[in-house]
Formats: structure tokens, sequence, C-alpha cells
């Protein structure tokens, strides 16, 4: 009995997978991989890998032997790294050997790169050709191999109807009921959704059902979607453990401790969203105007709001919620990068998402809601979007790359290139430059108004006052965007009113009901 009949012996109807690379090279990596699909609750019941090295002694060649399972495999599994490998009489590497093989088949092929400083020039010719045939993913890690293994195989799976389910976001969570839905969330979403997009229903809680309905967020027997616990469950991270936003802020421009900041925001999209933008808009340079004409002065943040959140929405509605991974938000000295799991859309490229581009969204059930709430623009646009705010503040152009990740990469106005470390606090930096710009202008002002009366002059004093002030509350909200007027008030020992001109000042305002509502940043 050939090892390939034996396999079909030990588990019926199992696909095998050939997993072909330089052995030497990841000699571990092809080792781990085995041992995980076969031990992996969902794999082991569809698939057994083949590993050469594990090979029965038979009576033919080994370059027979393993060209034979090559072309009998169902999934072709390659590594490529930095080794082309022994080359026969005809400088071919049994690798390629394997790779030629399967493709005459037609055997479905895997191609996994791995990220290394150099590669030999005959591995470097053949990875060139790799990605010339097929879309491959790159890693490394053997974590993000494993992740990037595990997204591949279930995709596979759902083509070859093996896993009867749609996208994650419209499949149903069995064990959820309406009763595990935060009703106030949903008369909150009802009442921004009329007011930005003329959303048609209104809300009662005789009609959550038509409701979600409408949204295609729950069935007609009332089995509840993935999307419907995302944007409204009660406790979204009961659900979904990794649906949350880590948001950090370090001293330079690399990751390295120690942090300035960080923060892991949960709860559901909406919440999420405005908590990560909070973090960010507090936590950036705030460039002050000149108060020559009136007691008001504009408050302009160095990064377009707009731009901030529309990258952390992508990231969100975007992202793939089979990782175990979380959207990542990180403040450099230099810029902003966000980050998501998940990867394009089949077709759309880096280059697309700087033009016009149709829209394909990854969870298009969960980014309806988000579009009907104003999160979202328009479908289509975000990154371009990004780019024109960016630009229009005279930014560098934001890059995006896809690598194990997608991630979104905002620049500063005043980033320090090359700065590994600095033990200069970036709060402390905000405030000076508040500070020293509101001075400046007050002195600026008096000069050219020294005959004004007391009273005018103890308002200018009050002005001051009010760069520092605006910071403190930029932070409150930043730390906490559920604290009320009279809390700020409370806390910086001024009155509810001085607060709400500050927000104005600052473009916050207040959305949602008293009770469920929540500070956000005006774009």
């Amino acid at each position: 009995m050939s090892v390939g009949s034996l396999l079909k012996a030990l588990i019926p109807n199992s696909r095998k997978i050939f997993i072909s690379s330089v052995q030497n090279e990841f000699q571990n990596e092809r080792k781990q991989l085995a041992a995980y699909i076969r031990q992996d609750a969902l794999f082991s019941q569809y698939f057994e890998p083949y590993l050469f090295e594990e090979l029965p002694a038979q009576d033919k060649s080994a370059q027979t032997a393993f060209l034979e399972q090559a072309a009998n495999a169902d999934v072709y599994l390659l590594l490529i790294g930095e080794k082309y490998g022994f080359e026969d009489a005809k400088g071919i590497s049994p690798t390629e050997r394997e790779y030629n093989t399967a493709t005459a088949h037609q055997v479905y092929r895997l191609a996994f790169i791995k990220d290394v400083s150099h590669r030999e020039e005959k591995e470097e010719h053949f990875k060139q050709r790799i990605d010339n045939d097929v879309i491959r993913n790159s890693f490394g890690s053997y974590e993000v191999l494993q992740s990037s293994v595990y997204a591949s195989l279930v995709d596979y799976m759902m083509k070859n109807n093996l896993l009867h389910s749609g996208p994650f976001d419209s499949s149903i969570f069995p064990e959820a009921t309406i009763n595990d839905l935060d009703f106030s969330k949903i008369r909150w979403f009802v009442g921004i959704a009329r007011e930005k997009r003329q959303f048609p229903l209104q809300y009662s809680e005789d009609n959550v059902h038509q409701i979600l309905s409408s949204l295609h967020l729950i069935t007609d027997d009332e089995k509840i979607k993935n999307a419907a616990l995302l944007l409204f469950a009660k406790d979204v991270q009961k659900w979904f453990a990794s649906a949350t936003i880590k948001c950090a802020q370090f001293y330079g421009t690399k990751i390295q401790k120690p942090m300035l900041s960080q923060q892991i925001y949960g709860g559901n999209v909406f919440e999420m969203v405005d908590q990560a933008v909070g973090f960010v808009m507090s936590r950036i340079n705030q460039h002050v105007g000149e108060r020559i004409n009136s007691a008001q002065v504009d408050v302009t943040p160095e990064l377009p709001a707009q731009a901030v959140t529309e990258a952390i929405v992508n990231a969100v509605v975007h992202r793939d919620y089979n990782s175990t991974g979380s959207v990542q938000v990180m403040l450099f000295k230099d810029r902003l990068e966000v980050w998501n799991p998940g990867r394009l859309p089949q077709g759309m490229t880096i280059k697309k998402l700087k033009g016009e581009h149709s829209s394909f969204p990854v969870n298009p059930v969960l980014a309806n809601p988000v579009y009907l709430a104003g999160y979202i623009e328009q479908m289509g646009t975000g990154t371009t979007d990004i780019i024109d705010s960016c630009e229009a503040m005279n930014l560098k152009t934001p890059e995006f790359h896809q690598i194990e990740d997608f991630r979104t990469i905002l620049w500063r106005a005043e980033g320090i290139d090359n700065e590994s470390n600095t033990n200069q606090n970036v709060s402390q930096n905000v405030s000076q430059n508040v500070s020293q710009n509101v001075s400046q202008n007050v002195s600026q002002n008096v000069s050219q108004n020294d005959s004004q009366n007391d009273s005018q002059n103890d308002r200018q004093n009050d002005r001051q006052k009010l760069g520092k002030r605006q910071l403190k509350v930029l932070n409150l909200i930043g730390n906490n965007i559920y604290i009320s007027a009279e809390d700020i008030a409370q806390k910086l020992n001024v009155t509810v009113r001085t607060v709400y001109r500050d927000l104005k000042t600052l473009h916050i305002k207040w959305s949602g009901s008293a009770k469920t509502g929540h500070w956000v940043f005006e774009k």
C-alpha cells in the first residue's frame, strides 16, 4: 500500500498536503507545521501533511518517490528562504522539481516566502517565478507562518465546499440570542444613522428585529450573526476576545520600551474606534491660532482627525476576525502606524488603493452599519480621503503596506528621522508648544491694545491659561471618552460653560444620549 493510500485509509476523505522546501533550512518549520495540522481540531479532520523525511523505505529512487507524492497531493505547500538547495545534473533543485511537478498536475499551490536579508541567486530567480505564478504570503517568524497557513487552508476549504459558510461577519454565532444585544446601543445607532444617512426606520423595542433584519444582522428565526455582536453586544469581548484595539505611544521612532503610554480598548466597534481616535488626538501636537479679534481660538491638530479616524475605522472594519491578533495603533515621534490582521481582497493592490477604486469590504455586513453611522464617509474612498486630507495639510503622503498584516502610516508634521529613543515627554512637549503659542499671541494682542480696560486685561489673563486647560481637557477625554462635562469641570475647577467652550474650540462634541453617548472628534 502506498503512503497516499495509507493516509486515505487512516483518515477517510483526507486531503494530502505536500510540504516542500530545502529540508535543512526549514527542518523545524516543516515539523511544526505538520504537527499543527495533525493536532488542529478542524484541519485534522480534513488534511494529512506529507514530509519527505517521513517516507518509509521503498523499492524506488528518492527522487521518483517524492515527485510521485507531489503529483498526487491535493495541496502543495512551498516554503522559500535563503538557500536554493542541492542541484541535479541539470542544475535544478529537488524543491523546484517538486514545484514543477505540482504545477504540471494542477495541484492547488500555496507559497510562503520568508523575509531574509539575502537570497542565493538561483533561489531569488525561483522566488520571482513564484511571484508571477501564485499569490503568496511572506513571514518572518513561525507564528506568522502558522497564521498565514491557517488562513490559506480555510480559504481552500471554502473554495472546495469543505466549509459551508460565508464571510465571518455574516456567519451565525449559534450560542448567541437577541437577549445578548444591548438595545441602548441599537437605539444610539438608529439615532445617528437617521441623522447622517437618513436611515428609514425609527427605534422602538418592538421593531428591533426589523432594524436588525434590514441590516442583515439577524435571520428570520432570530439567529444572531457575528456582525451584530461586534456592533451591539452587551459584552463584545465575551464572544470575540481579540476584537480589541491596542494603543501605544513611544518616545522615539522605534517600537521600544519604555512606552510613554499604553491602552487596550474594548467595547463595540464604534466605542473602540472612538477611544482609539481619542488616544491619538489627545497625544499629538495641537497648533494654536491667534486671538486678535475674538476670545475664541482655533486649535488645529498636526494630523487631520479625518485621516486618523479613517485609518482606524478601516483597520477595524476590514480586519480578519478569524485571526487572534488585534488592531494596533502606534504613535511614534515622527508618525502614526495602524496595523490590522488581514490582507487586501483578491484583485486589490496597494497601487489601486491610492486612486479611485471599487469597494470590496472584507466584512460587508459589518461595513454597512459603520457607513450608515457616518464613520465611513463613502464606500471605496477611505484610502484616498486619508491621502487627500494629509496632503492638504502639507504632510508627507501616507503609506500603505501589505506584509503579514495591513499597515497604514501617517507622517507627523515634525518627525525626527533616525532617532532611536528620546527621554523627552511628548505630552510635555505638546503642553510647552501650546503654552508658548498662547503666550506669544496674548503678548502681541496686549501690545496692540494696551489702552484697553481692566476687564479686558482679565480676559487676556484667562486666555493665557486656556492652552494648558485645553490640553487637560484633551487628556481627560483621551483617557475616558465617556467622562461627563460636569466631571471635567470639577477636575479642572472651572465652570461647565467653560468646558463646553473649550470643547467647541477643540472640535469635540457629544454623540448619543446622555446615558449611553460619548465624546467624538469632529472630522
